[in-house]
This record gives C-alpha cells, sequence and structure tokens, in this order.
C-alpha cells in the first residue's frame, strides 16, 4: 500500500497556509477548510481563540496568518504532534506572543477562557470503520480519527466543558459527521443558549456553530 501523497510531499496547503506534516499528522481535508473559511469571517482583531485537538496546527496558524491581532492556543495530546504544531508556526513565520502550545486532553491543563473554540475533534465510529479508506487506517494517526464505537465519545465530553472556557458571546465551531447530528444536537439544547448545523461543500452536515 502506497503512503498518502501529502505524506510522500511532505505538507499541503490549507487556505493557502504552508503545512509541514514531517511528523505525519492527520492529513488537513478540504471539507475542514470550508467551515474554517466561514469561521475566519466571523472572527475579529484581538480575539482570543483555542485552536483544540489541533493536530498539525492548520486552523490555528491559518486564523493567526489571515486575522492581525489575534491570539490562539494550540490543545493538543500528543507531544509528537505539539513539535509539528511548532514546525509550522515557524515556517509560516507567526510571533511567538501571538500562541501557546498546551499539551492538553479535553480541556486539561487550560485554564482561560475563549472568543472562539475551533475544535476537529476524533469524531469515527469504530463500528463504522469498514468505511474507513485502508490508506487512512494504516498510515493516519488512530488518535485522531476513532472515537468510541458511535465516534461520540470525546465530543460528548467537549461540549459538556467547552462551555466552562468561553467567554460571555462566545463562540464554538466543531466539526462531526453527519449521522451524529441528532445526538450532538440534544447535547447542545442542554447546555447552550443558540446553535445552528452547517452543511459542507458536499451537501453534508459537517459542522455547528454554537453560542454560549
Amino acid at each position: 500500500m502506497n503512503l498518502p501523497e501529502d505524506y510522500n510531499l511532505g505538507y499541503k496547503y490549507f487556505l493557502g497556509t504552508k503545512i509541514d506534516l514531517s511528523k505525519r499528522p492527520f492529513i488537513p481535508r478540504e471539507e475542514t477548510e470550508y467551515w474554517v473559511s466561514l469561521a475566519i469571517k466571523e472572527i475579529t482583531e484581538e480575539a482570543v481563540c483555542l485552536d483544540l485537538f489541533s493536530g498539525s496546527g492548520c486552523i490555528g496558524i491559518t486564523i493567526l496568518k489571515n486575522i492581525n491581532g489575534t491570539c490562539c492556543d494550540f490543545g493538543e495530546k500528543q507531544d509528537l504532534f505539539l513539535e509539528q504544531i511548532k514546525i509550522n508556526l515557524e515556517l509560516n513565520k507567526i510571533s511567538d506572543k501571538r500562541y501557546s502550545l498546551i499539551k492538553t486532553d479535553i480541556f486539561s491543563n487550560i485554564n482561560k477562557k475563549y472568543d472562539f473554540i475551533l475544535a476537529n475533534p476524533p469524531y469515527v465510529a469504530l463500528n463504522r470503520i469498514d468505511e474507513v479508506g485502508e490508506d487512512v487506517k494504516e498510515f493516519e494517526p488512530h488518535v485522531a480519527l476513532f472515537s468510541g464505537s458511535d465516534g461520540l465519545e470525546i465530543i460528548k465530553e467537549f461540549l459538556l466543558k467547552a462551555k466552562n472556557f468561553l467567554k460571555d458571546r462566545g463562540i464554538i465551531y466543531m466539526e462531526f459527521d453527519e449521522e451524529q447530528l441528532k445526538e450532538i444536537e440534544e447535547i447542545i439544547k442542554i447546555n447552550y443558549s443558540k446553535y445552528e448545523f452547517f452543511k459542507d461543500q458536499f451537501n453534508k452536515y459537517r459542522f455547528v456553530r454554537i453560542e454560549k
């Protein structure tokens, strides 16, 4: 089986931002590009952001490159990927005054509140593993893909905790699998004031915007 093309190349562009993949984080997807491009339109200068489950750091770095004055913390539990994020921050010449790297497992070691939390958590259901491409299963990090039998294990914990790390009027953008929409909606209804689900460029429900 051949190594994915992006790993062979060693990098990928994400909304025009060059993202090094030398540590083999999860390869950024175009579905993620789509919703991040919409989030960027809403994020204002001076906003304080958190890119959680950061992986390569593609989401937060794209925000820092495109919106002057923003700051972004990168939350990631894998040491190897924290190294990857640092590589990408240096590659894109981001001032170290604008970011922090935090080793965290769903908000552990995080002690501040944010204007925006952007999350692409693991959400692939183990009971649907047969639908995952063989090259993905073979080469991409499983820690960035799978989250229990229904794919919701990490999302549930994230949504229950995230409100405590949002400023007043703070906003969450979160990616998910459209088959999980109803269960995610039930959690959001109990814990948040306002939300809206959106489809991606392939007409599949792919992300949700949530207000505290």
